[in-house]
């Protein structure tokens, strides 16, 4: 059988956390490598725009900041593995992770920086019109709907920022929230606001989305008449949460409630050796800036724990 190659570190995950791992293991002198099994980036690579990033006043757009956070941590020898973690045994003083491909690594360390997916609604017509006007994507899909009448779903700052951008294309966007006000930043509910393609249904949540071979409405139900309507849509995008890709380790860390990893201050789980940063783990805010933090500390607070094998 051929060696199993053999890391410092191993970070699973190729986003924000992921990239950020990667090059301070790297210039910390750690062999590491990061583990993803799409492009570089994760969900920031389909962001059209991010205005919110440190050292970038007239923004910049996610794939962009993706391809430089990976070119960095190449710079400094990180190792990309474009693959898929599928299970993670503890060995004595490392880790032995299996991919999907059937290959393996061997690591001192982990950092667990695989992220979150988006939740759904679980009502009917979402499952059978996806991709046929049901997107969770705005930047993926929105230039299918050019100059039509399009509904998104939610009240966060994912939900309002993905409307703005919509509304440059369509030719209404309705922003559909189960609550009486925004959850989104006050600076991204002034720009909504102010967009006259943009209006607001209020107290509503998601009945159906209906259609035959593409979506032609989103039925809503007033939460105080209980009554319903049919908004005449084509597209639908929803922004109501996300889960935590954390199931790969779910038998070896605690999570909480919703399945994030609970972490200490230097963002070691309870597994000692495995640390977690960005989306997956339990935190306030989702934020790159924050993902590339918690990356930055648990790169080094990881170095430290090798060096005391």
């Amino acid at each position: 059988m051929p060696d199993i190659p053999t890391f410092d570190i191993a970070i699973i995950g190729g986003g924000p956390a992921g990239l950020t791992a990667g090059l301070y293991a790297g210039r910390g002198g750690l062999r590491a490598a990061v583990v993803e099994k799409l492009m570089p980036g994760g969900l920031v690579a389909n962001t059209e725009r991010i205005d919110n990033y440190p050292g970038f006043p007239e923004g910049i757009s996610g794939y962009d900041l993706a391809q430089r956070m990976q070119a960095q941590a190449a710079k400094f020898g990180a190792q990309f593995v474009s693959d898929e973690a599928a299970a993670i045994a503890i060995e004595p003083k490392s880790f032995l992770v299996r991919l999907s491909s059937k290959a393996q690594l061997r690591a001192k360390a982990l950092v667990i920086a695989s992220g979150a997916y988006p939740r759904t609604l679980g009502v009917p017509g979402e499952k059978e019109l996806l991709g046929k006007g049901v997107s969770y994507c705005a930047v993926c899909d929105g230039a299918f709907f050019k100059n039509q009448d399009v509904a998104v779903v939610g009240g966060g700052d994912s939900a309002v920022q993905e409307a703005v951008y919509l509304a440059g294309l369509c030719s209404t966007v309705t922003v559909v929230h189960r609550r009486s006000s925004l959850r989104a930043a006050e600076s991204l509910q002034r720009v909504a606001f102010r967009n006259g393609k943009i209006s607001f249904s209020w107290n509503r949540t998601v009945v159906a989305i209906e259609g035959g071979t593409q979506v032609e409405g989103l039925r809503v139900m007033d939460k105080e008449t209980m009554k319903e309507e049919v908004l005449p849509v084509s597209g639908v995008f929803i922004y109501v949460g996300y889960h935590p890709n954390s199931a790969v380790v779910k038998d070896l860390v605690q999570l909480d409630e919703n399945g994030y990893i609970v972490t200490d201050e230097n963002l070691m789980t309870s597994a000692p050796g495995i640390f977690a940063a960005g989306d997956v783990r339990r935190k306030l805010v989702r934020q790159i800036s924050g993902a590339v933090g918690d990356a930055a500390t648990a790169a080094v607070a990881a170095q430290q724990y090798i060096e005391n094998l």
